[in-house]
C-alpha cells in the first residue's frame, strides 16, 4: 500500500471546494490551511491567464519532516501516509522549516502542528478523502501506486506528470498534471501587496518589501550558478538574462498566508549558545596550552560565563516551543534521526561538564587535562551541531551552507573571546591573558568578516532559494541590519582592537560591539532564510 495523489490542473476551476470540505471534515481553524488553492496570473493585459495550482502537504517518500522531528510525533505510517501523532508533539516546528512545500501549520487550537493526513480516519474505513469526494470535476485523483489496476497508477502509466520542487529530493507523491509551472514554482510570480480577494496580512512569511519574482532578484544577483538553476514558466533552465526578460509577466493572485516560525528567540539562541560553547573553549584551550591554570578568568570566571550563557540557550530553546511544558518529551522519547535530539544531548554533556568544571574550581582545585579536552569536545559539538539541523530544514535554502559549520566555530570563538574580554574588566586576570584574549578576538573577526562577505555576498548561491534568500538579506529587509552587524558590530572592533595592539580599555569595547554585531547578524540570517516564499 502506497498511496499517492494525481492532481490534475488541467480541469481544475479553482472553486475552492477541496479546501472547504478539508475545513470542515477535518475541524481546520480560521487561520490555517491544510489544503488551497494557488491563483497565478500570467502574461500582460489583455493576454492574461488565470492558473490554479491546488497546494498541500505532499506525503514524500522521503520525508525530512520525519528526519527532523525530535519525538517521532512527526512519522510515516506503512501505506505511505505521514501523520503526525498529536501527543507527542512539542511545538518546536522544526517540521515547518524542513518541509519545502509549506504544508505544516501550528494549529491555534491546541498548539501543535497539523497538516493533511490523506483523511486517513476515513480511509481506515473504506472511504475516500473529504477533498476527493466533493471535487466537482474529479480534479484530485487518489489510490495506491503499488496498485497496478487503481486510477493513480493508470495516470502516472500513461500521463506526463511533474512534481513540486523536485530538486529537494524529497520524493514527492502529489503529481499534477497539466500544471503551469508559474504556479507550482514559488519564485516565478511576484506576490504583490493585495490579492484578487484580500489584502496580503502582514508579518508573514511573504511579507517582504523585496519583489519576490525570482528573475528579477536574480538579475541584479552576481550569482550565474543560482540563474542556471531556477525554472519557472518561459524560459527554460540556463536560458540566459535574454530568455528570462522575454518571460510572460506572472504574479500571485491568491495564496494563503504562512507565519515566520522562528523569530528572535532563535537568533538569539545561536547568539548565547555561541557565548557559552566559546567562552569555555577559549579558556579550556588557553589552559591546555600552558596558560597559567590559576588565573581567575580563566579558571573560575570562565566556566561560570558558559554555565550562564547555557542555561539562557536552554530557556530560549524551551520557551520558543509551543508546548512548552513537554520539553522532556526530547530526552525521554528521543527519535535519533533528528539533530535537535541529538543537541539536545550535546548540550546536556557539555552542562554535566561544565558544572564538573565550575564545582572544581569553586573548591580551588585546578581541572585536570582529561576534563579540559572533554570541554573543548563538547563546546565544539554544541556550537556546530546546528549545522546539521540547518542542513536538516530542506525548506530553507539559505541555511544549507556546506561551510555553516565552519562559521559557527568562527563565531564561537567570536562569542568566548569577546564574552571574556568584558568579563576581564571585573575579573582579576594577567595582562598576558588579556592581551591573547584581544588577538583571539581580532583573528577571529577578520576570519568572521571574511567568511561572511565570501559566503552570503560573493558567493555564487546553489538555488533560486538561497540566491533570493541572499538578495533579501543582503539588498532587502534586512540590509540595514545585516550591514550595521558587519560595519558597527565587525570591521569597527576590528579596527579597535588592531590601533589598540588588543589591550587597553579599546579591547572590551571592542568586544561588546563584537558581541552584538555578531546578534544582529544571526538575526538577519534567521530571518532572511524565512522571507522566501516556499509554496
Amino acid at each position: 500500500m502506497n498511496y499517492a495523489w494525481v492532481i490534475d490542473q488541467t480541469k481544475c476551476i479553482g472553486c475552492n471546494a477541496c479546501s472547504t470540505a478539508c475545513k470542515s471534515e477535518n475541524d481546520v481553524p480560521l487561520g490555517v490551511h491544510r489544503t488551497w488553492v494557488k491563483a497565478v496570473e500570467v502574461g500582460q493585459f489583455p493576454n492574461v491567464r488565470r492558473h490554479f495550482a491546488i497546494m498541500r502537504c505532499n506525503h514524500c517518500a522521503d520525508p525530512p519532516c520525519v528526519h527532523i522531528c525530535p519525538t517521532t510525533a512527526m512519522h510515516q505510517r506503512s501505506d505511505g501516509i505521514v501523520d503526525i501523532d498529536h501527543d507527542r508533539c512539542i511545538g518546536c516546528k522544526a517540521c515547518i522549516q524542513a518541509c519545502p512545500y509549506d504544508a505544516i501549520h501550528v494549529d491555534p487550537g491546541d498548539n501543535t502542528v497539523a497538516k493533511c493526513h490523506f483523511c486517513a480516519h476515513r480511509l481506515e474505513k473504506g472511504l475516500l478523502p473529504a477533498c476527493v469526494v466533493i471535487c466537482p470535476v474529479e480534479a484530485l485523483v487518489f489510490g495506491d501506486m503499488d496498485d497496478p489496476a487503481s486510477r493513480v497508477s493508470r495516470y502516472l502509466g500513461t500521463t506526463p506528470v511533474t512534481v513540486r520542487r523536485p530538486e529537494q529530493g524529497t520524493r514527492p507523491k502529489a503529481f499534477y498534471v497539466g500544471a503551469h509551472q508559474a504556479a507550482l514554482d514559488p519564485l516565478a510570480a511576484a506576490h504583490e501587496d493585495a490579492y484578487m480577494w484580500s489584502e496580503r496580512q502582514r508579518g508573514t512569511a511573504k511579507d517582504n518589501p523585496t519583489d519576490f519574482s525570482v528573475w528579477s532578484l536574480l538579475r541584479r544577483s552576481k550569482s550565474s550558478s543560482a540563474r542556471r538553476g531556477a525554472t519557472a514558466a518561459g524560459p527554460p533552465a540556463g536560458g540566459g538574462r535574454q530568455a528570462r526578460d522575454r518571460m510572460p509577466k506572472a504574479r500571485v493572485a491568491y495564496d494563503v498566508h504562512h507565519l515566520i516560525a522562528w523569530r528572535g528567540k532563535v537568533s538569539s539562541y545561536l547568539w548565547t549558545k555561541s557565548v557559552a560553547a566559546g567562552s569555555a573553549f577559549v579558556a579550556a584551550v588557553a589552559l591546555l596550552f600552558g596558560v597559567d591554570a590559576t588565573d581567575a578568568l580563566l579558571a573560575s570566571a570562565a566556566p561560570m560565563i558558559a554555565m550562564i550563557s547555557l542555561t539562557a540557550t536552554g530557556v530560549l530553546l524551551v520557551a520558543d516551543l509551543k508546548r512548552p511544558e513537554r520539553f522532556w518529551f526530547v530526552l525521554f522519547k528521543p527519535q535519533w534521526r533528528s539533530w535537535l535530539t541529538k543537541g539536545a544531548f550535546i548540550i546536556t554533556g557539555y552542562a554535566g561538564l561544565l558544572t564538573l568544571w565550575l564545582g572544581l574550581a569553586l573548591g580551588g582545585i585546578s581541572a585536570p587535562p582529561e576534563l579540559l579536552w572533554a570541554v573543548v569536545a563538547t563546546a565544539f559539538g554544541t556550537a556546530v551541531y546546528t549545522a546539521f539541523l540547518f542542513g536538516q530544514c530542506e525548506a530553507r535554502d539559505l541555511w544549507q551552507s556546506p561551510l555553516l559549520a565552519v562559521s559557527l566555530t568562527i563565531q564561537m570563538v567570536v562569542g568566548g573571546s569577546g564574552a571574556l574580554l568584558i568579563a576581564a574588566v571585573f575579573v582579576p586576570t594577567t595582562p598576558g591573558v588579556f592581551q591573547l584574549l584581544g588577538k583571539t578576538l581580532l583573528a577571529s573577526l577578520a576570519f568572521h568578516l571574511f567568511s561572511v562577505l565570501i559566503g552570503e555576498v560573493a558567493a555564487r548561491h546553489g538555488s533560486s532559494n538561497s540566491a533570493a534568500a541572499a538578495a533579501v538579506m543582503t539588498r532587502g529587509k534586512y540590509a540595514p541590519v545585516f550591514w550595521g552587524a558587519l560595519a558597527l558590530g565587525t570591521a569597527l572592533p576590528i579596527i579597535l582592537l588592531a590601533t589598540s595592539g588588543a589591550a587597553g580599555i579599546a579591547a572590551p569595547a571592542g568586544a561588546a560591539l563584537a558581541l552584538a554585531g555578531l546578534l544582529a547578524y544571526e538575526h538577519a540570517f534567521i530571518m532572511a532564510g524565512q522571507a522566501v516564499p516556499i509554496s
